[in-house]
């Protein structure tokens, strides 16, 4: 996550899914913030709110907070101080991308650590890397664009004992998107879920260990949006 993509269209669906998932549990949130970048022009996907026909009946409460959030700056801060999501907990420390090679491996290490403690207490937690999932891979960890990943390892640390929803961008995998889909699918546990959102762009939001209750919540979730190019991978 970076500040500048606050408010877009992907938060909108995320946060949707977020709070219509989280009623009546401790929700917990892992921004995995990064510093802005200013490379290219990501995070201008705000068009939506100027269709409100067609948007804000998915969910009205969020639709006018995320409209006050574009228009009086655009940050996490900003996101959680506006309403738009309620959590019992949520850890917001940025990303340190420390020193080359072994020095950003153990910053992020301990920096994993700390977010781990500070969710401890929460029944459902969400992470929202920049980019999504990647393999645990030792010389990723080396890697400039590490801090905007998230290792397998952490996915499953991060969900022992308890439901995660994961965020990811799908990529260039080879043999497509569905292929990627599977392909994460088969690393998170049998009873993985992946809901597939693609107004703007191609991402996935992976439920791992989700209880009855979850899954059947999600798949309310998809049927609601499910015009906007939002469902339920695999399901027919």
């Amino acid at each position: 996550m970076q500040n500048r993509y606050a408010a877009d269209i992907g938060d909108y669906v995320k946060l949707a899914l977020l709070r219509h998932l989280a009623v009546g549990r401790q929700l917990g949130i892992a921004w995995y913030l990064y510093p802005d970048e200013g490379h290219n022009g990501d995070g201008k996907h705000i068009k939506y709110l100027s269709d409100p026909e067609r948007w804000r009946d998915l969910d009205p409460f969020l639709f006018d907070a995320l409209q006050a959030v574009a228009n009086e700056g655009r940050s996490v801060a900003a996101l959680q101080a506006s309403g738009a999501i309620s959590a019992a907990a949520a850890f917001s420390i940025p990303i340190v991308e420390g020193t080359l090679s072994k020095g950003r491996s153990l910053a992020r290490a301990a920096w994993f650590a700390q977010n781990l403690e500070a969710l401890a207490t929460c029944d459902l937690v969400f992470a929202d890397p920049d980019n999504g999932i990647i393999d645990d891979s030792e010389h990723r960890r080396k890697q400039p664009s590490f801090g905007k990943q998230m290792p397998l390892s952490e996915v499953l640390s991060l969900a022992a004992g308890r439901p995660a929803v994961i965020y990811h961008h799908n990529t260039r995998f080879k043999g497509g998107h569905h292929k990627e889909v599977d392909h994460w699918l088969a690393q998170l546990g049998p009873k993985a879920l992946a809901i597939r959102a693609n107004a703007y762009s191609c991402r996935t939001f992976f439920i791992v260990n989700p209880d009855q209750s979850l899954a059947d919540r999600a798949a309310e979730f998809c049927a609601r949006w499910s015009n906007h190019n939002v469902w339920l991978h695999g399901a027919t």
